[in-house]
């Protein structure tokens, strides 16, 4: 009878952990960024406390009756810890999709998400998510609704292409109707192998929110290369990117816009120390744009960080002429 309890005891030992390790999550994670800055735009100075995209999502893989093949998914959102808001929204969307995985053929998801050219950027952006972020100076970052996309496996331990196509649903912009299988397309190559980071990234008739044309949408073609380098305790990132208007029939107006970007950081024990500069040439306002910002984030546990930062946007003929002052703190969380 001992005998027969003890090989039961040793059975569910072994049983209980594959059966409890067969799914991996959910998993629930996020980050709560929060800053407390004097904004500077020209005509008014304040100080205001800002959430920075701070979000809490679930995310998790869910084995299938299928070798080699798991079903993946992720809902991510949106909060406002500064004041609970979040434009009238206690939580608003981010990336959120389902989908599968096979161990050997590559990653198929659809919902809304962040493009394969927008994700192709890396993280060169030192400053991200804060007004230095290069999203200021920069377009094309695009976080797409509708949008399915095909990632291969890591090829050769370093590179993955990325493929992503919008249909349009019947929507319009300007005069053009979009109702085809694929109105849009998002692609990138990546290659990371932990200390060379390099990618390609092409959009082709993406819908994007341009001030060259109020705020109002139109259909984007862009193109850009990145590279970062990190090597011990420093990083080099750089950027080139060109867009303009895939219509201008459409759109009913014409823009060009040509923007480099150089980033770099060293970390010190407990600091890291960092800096990026950027200019975009608009060619059709015949304006510059220029970026510069530099700061230092202090580590105060695995997942835990302040920070302190300056940053200024500046147009060379436009009224755009902004700066920030801000100090704040970084919480990560997973469970």
């Amino acid at each position: 009878m001992k005998k027969q309890l003890l090989a039961l005891a040793i059975g569910s030992m072994v049983v209980a952990p594959s059966v409890a390790l067969a799914d991996k999550g959910p998993t629930v994670y996020g980050k709560v960024n929060v800053s407390y800055e004097n904004q500077d735009n020209g005509n008014d100075d304040q100080w205001e406390l800002e959430s920075n995209s701070s979000r809490v999502g679930v995310k998790g893989e869910l084995d299938l009756d299928v070798e080699n093949v798991v079903a993946i998914y992720q809902a991510e959102f949106q909060i406002a810890v500064d004041d609970g808001d979040n434009s009238g929204q206690t939580f608003s969307q981010r990336n959120i999709y389902g989908g599968f995985k096979h161990a050997n053929l590559g990653t198929l998801i659809a919902g809304k998400f962040d493009s394969p050219f927008k994700k192709s950027q890396g993280k060169i952006d030192q400053f991200g998510d804060l007004r230095g972020d290069i999203n200021e100076i920069v377009g094309g970052s695009e976080r797409v609704s509708n949008i399915i996309q095909y990632s291969t496996p890591k090829l050769a331990d370093a590179i993955t292409l990325n493929l992503a196509m919008i249909p349009g649903e019947g929507s319009t912009v300007g005069n053009d109707r979009r109702d085809g299988v694929a109105d849009g397309f998002s692609t990138s190559a990546v290659f990371d192998n932990g200390t060379i980071y390099a990618s390609v990234g092409y959009d082709s008739e993406i819908k994007t929110d341009l001030a060259d044309f109020g705020g109002n949408d139109t259909l984007v073609d862009a193109l850009h290369v990145a590279g970062m380098l990190s090597i011990d305790n420093f990083e080099v990132g750089a950027l080139f990117q060109q867009s303009e208007n895939s219509d201008s029939a459409v759109d009913g107006g014409d823009f060009e816009d040509t923007t480099y970007i150089v980033s770099g950081a060293v970390k010190l024990d407990r600091w890291k120390l960092k800096a990026q500069y950027g200019v975009t040439d608009m060619d059709t306002s015949d304006d510059d744009l220029t970026l510069m910002a530099v700061g230092a984030d202090y580590k105060v546990a695995k997942n835990s960080k302040v920070f302190g930062y300056y940053a200024a946007v500046e147009a060379d003929k436009g009224a755009r002429d902004d700066s920030t002052f801000g100090i704040g703190f970084e919480h990560k969380f997973s469970m």
